[in-house]
């Protein structure tokens, strides 16, 4: 694909040197994930009755969580890489996110805000919970830019190839493109989250179909990957932390189904 949208040799200006400045397709298609997501729960936050400058405010907190959980999972599922190129471990703009880690450490952060701002975090869980889906829908083009998080090789009539060698993908073999699968896991969350918002109103429940139907999807995705995501037996270490997804989503549900009945 193109993992770099435009470079810029190093130049003088007024006797100083500048650059060289490279901008990278995945950190633009991230950013740009994460600032359409934060909008979107703006706009449900006014739709709420809410006030739109908590959303700004936990933005900051929420990007923050998942810039340093995504990377963190990142480097510890490839110790051996990142042993011997320790300069790359604060690299994220090239790629290497793994969107679990960023969802657990900016759930993490985002609680924090919450109990010191003496939010109810439960209507903010539905008031988040669409935003993110569009997020991750918007971020995942930048995976697909990098060639990171690649599937495994196949002969269907979708399949991608990679050719620039600068990508993180195999190269000339025809490939599952699981990067447009989790974008399209991404906007089902995001649809089906809005189309049961009225029913789940302020109850949490919302959050929970989100962490349910995202972790299922996750999880049958891992499947048709081929980039290493750490072991755990027969299956990876993200594919426990979507099942970790799942039966949490499941257990939030019931919790809040029965604090509301």
């Amino acid at each position: 694909m193109f993992p770099t949208i435009i470079e810029i040799a190093p130049f003088i200006l007024f006797g100083l040197k500048l650059g060289p400045f490279t901008l990278h397709t995945y950190g633009l298609f991230v950013a740009a994930g994460f600032l359409l997501g934060i909008a979107w729960s703006m706009r449900e936050a006014r739709a709420r009755g809410l006030s739109p400058d908590t959303v700004s405010d936990l933005g900051f907190y929420i990007i923050l969580g998942a810039i340093l959980g995504a990377r963190a999972l990142y480097v510890l599922i490839n110790p051996t890489y990142f042993w011997n190129n320790p300069q790359e471990i604060l690299m994220f703009w090239k790629g290497g996110l793994v969107f679990s880690g960023g969802a657990i450490m900016a759930t993490l952060f985002a609680l924090a805000f919450l109990r010191i701002r003496k939010e109810n975090p439960w209507l903010w869980m539905d008031v988040l919970a669409p935003g993110i889906g569009l997020g991750e829908a918007v971020g995942r083009i930048g995976c697909l830019a990098a060639g990171c998080c690649y599937g495994a090789v196949c002969d269907l009539p979708w399949a991608i190839t990679f050719f620039d060698p600068e990508s993180l993908a195999p190269l000339h073999v025809p490939l599952h493109p699981t990067q447009l699968y989790h974008s399209l896991a991404g906007l089902i969350c995001f649809a089906v989250t809005l189309a049961l918002k009225s029913k789940t109103q302020g109850t949490g429940q919302l959050m929970g179909i989100f962490l349910t139907l995202f972790g299922t999807l996750r999880f049958v995705i891992e499947l048709f990957r081929a980039d290493y995501r750490g072991d755990f037996g027969p299956i990876s270490v993200t594919q426990i932390i979507a099942l970790g997804a799942v039966a949490l989503g499941l257990f939030i549900i019931q919790h809040r189904r029965r604090n509301v009945l």
